[in-house]
């Protein structure tokens, strides 16, 4: 039997007949396992009327009530790990050690949510007047909602709704419809955990959902991660309905390798980021910009490790990278290899002659590597978001960083040397949000913010970590006065300090 996913509204699977849905793949196979519901504007509505009335406790309940929420939901999580991760291989395609790598991180920001009565204190002044105190409070904004990627479908979310929720709020979430199932399983172990019904919600879809929480009167606050030119819509959008707004946008992820780099720890991690997960990662490494003399060493070390790569259903123990998502984003992908060597570019691995371990009806596409890559080429400019890795060749550290810089993008870097004062200086003047120091997928800890730059992030907040509490909260100052009878009266002076 096909699997049917719906929305979970009001603490349960909703249970109308959807007016449009969408197929859910298994993208080894290519064949459809099922569908999932497309919500329509009314639906969106109904979602939002139940978190909105869920809010009128839930954001007023006490702190302990909340973090023991979040402590329960992430023994829930765990207990249901491997079920998670297997889902996430069947609808996403990566492996399933992959998926269960994604989880792990996602747990770090319930981990860090439950700590949520730290994370909301606020401050206090005695005595700033005569009898008079100041302080300040963190209150939730209400009803919020998170629209994610299909890239990670358990982590993504987990950026955003533990502390959306941890803080008061009541959230929807819209995840991706290519790979919608772990949205369901994560709402059931939050009911699970003792979550009221309506704090949590999913509605899924397309535009249509999208547009509908946008421009919905009682969403506070949007946020979003996925491509540039959408994030974009979210913002203006959003924020033209006065909405609070955090819009992660595109990357094209640069690893710059100096001369006097470990050239096989450098060839490592640039095949590790490059392709797992297929490259669908927007802190995956795209480019790796050579400074010579070592771009033939390193271009050699690179091929050997990227021709033994196992290609295979992510299900399978001994798959290294699985397939794409859905058969276009394979065939957009694969395109860019012609394109590359029409516009001058070396095609040194061709991923579409990798042998492939799997249903030949699946959405495969090997490794492949581009070198000699230019700044101008198509290649360069889009995020390819997919399995192949440029070689851009440079002479110098100097032309190395103004790559970097001169990129539209600004999501994450990664420099590679032995050479300290080189490392300082790029993660001083490189203009990108995440700098990692032989370090090649530099995602932050839960409780230091992730986010990047320029066309990678639009809205002024990144998601966790501080940022993420100061973005579902906002700030109440209070001057508080208890006064004397024998200072009662009428005074017309502007208040004073004294």
């Amino acid at each position: 039997m096909t699997k049917h996913v719906t929305h979970f509204i009001a603490g349960k699977r909703f249970d109308a007949v959807a007016e449009r849905t969408g197929p859910i793949f298994d993208p080894a196979t290519g064949a459809v396992t099922g569908a999932v519901d497309f919500a329509t504007a009314g639906e969106v509505d109904i979602a939002v009327s139940a978190a909105r009335e869920a809010f009128a406790t839930w954001g007023s309940s006490p702190l302990p009530r909340r973090t023991r929420v979040m402590f329960a939901f992430r023994e829930q999580l765990l207990a249901r790990e491997r079920e998670l991760a297997t889902l996430i291989s069947s609808e996403h395609g990566k492996t399933v050690e992959d998926a269960r790598g994604e989880i792990a991180r996602g747990l770090e920001v319930v981990e860090l949510a439950c700590g949520i009565p730290q994370l909301l204190k606020g401050a206090f002044s005695e005595g700033v007047s005569t009898r008079v105190d100041t302080y300040s409070l963190r209150q939730a904004l209400g009803v919020v909602c998170g629209i994610t990627p299909f890239n990670f479908p358990a982590m993504v979310p987990m950026w955003m709704f533990p502390l959306a929720i941890a803080c008061g709020n009541c959230f929807i979430l819209k995840p991706s419809e290519k790979d919608p199932s772990a949205s369901l399983l994560m709402a059931e172990c939050l009911t699970d955990a003792g979550l009221p019904p309506g704090v949590f919600n999913v509605v899924h879809g397309d535009r249509g959902a999208v547009d509908a929480l946008l421009e919905h009167p009682s969403v506070a606050a949007v946020s979003f991660v996925g491509s540039t030119p959408i994030a974009r819509h979210i913002y203006e959008t959003a924020a033209r309905a006065g909405k609070r707004v955090q819009a992660l946008g595109g990357a094209k992820n640069h690893m710059v390798v100096l001369p006097d780099a470990d050239l096989d720890l450098a060839a490592d991690a640039a095949v590790s980021a490059g392709f797992g997960s297929a490259g669908e990662r927007c802190m995956a490494i795209s480019v790796v910009v050579a400074v010579e003399p070592v771009a033939d060493a390193l271009v050699s070390r690179i091929t050997e490790r990227v021709v033994r790569l196992k290609v295979g259903p992510g299900t399978a123990a001994e798959s290294e990278m699985g397939p794409l998502v859905t058969r276009e984003h394979r065939d957009r992908v694969a395109s860019y290899l012609d394109t590359a060597v029409a516009e001058g570019a070396t095609l040194t691995v061709d991923g579409r002659a990798h042998a492939v371990d799997g249903d030949p009806g699946g959405f495969w596409l090997g490794p492949s590597l581009l070198d000699r890559v230019g700044a101008d080429m198509t290649a360069y400019r889009d995020e390819i978001f997919g399995p192949v890795l440029l070689v851009l060749r440079v002479p110098s550290f100097a032309a190395a960083l103004q790559v970097v810089n001169e990129n539209p993008y600004g999501n994450g870097t990664a420099i590679f040397t032995s050479d300290g004062g080189a490392a300082r200086q790029f993660q001083h003047e490189v203009q990108v949000g995440m700098v990692g120091i032989n370090v090649p997928i530099p995602v932050p800890v839960a409780y230091y913010p992730f986010g990047g730059w320029k066309q990678s992030l639009f809205g002024d907040s990144h998601v966790y970590g501080t940022d993420g509490v100061h973005f579902y909260t906002r700030n109440k100052v209070v001057t508080s006065r208890w006064p004397e009878s024998s200072q009662a009266g009428v005074r017309l002076g502007f208040p004073g300090t004294h």
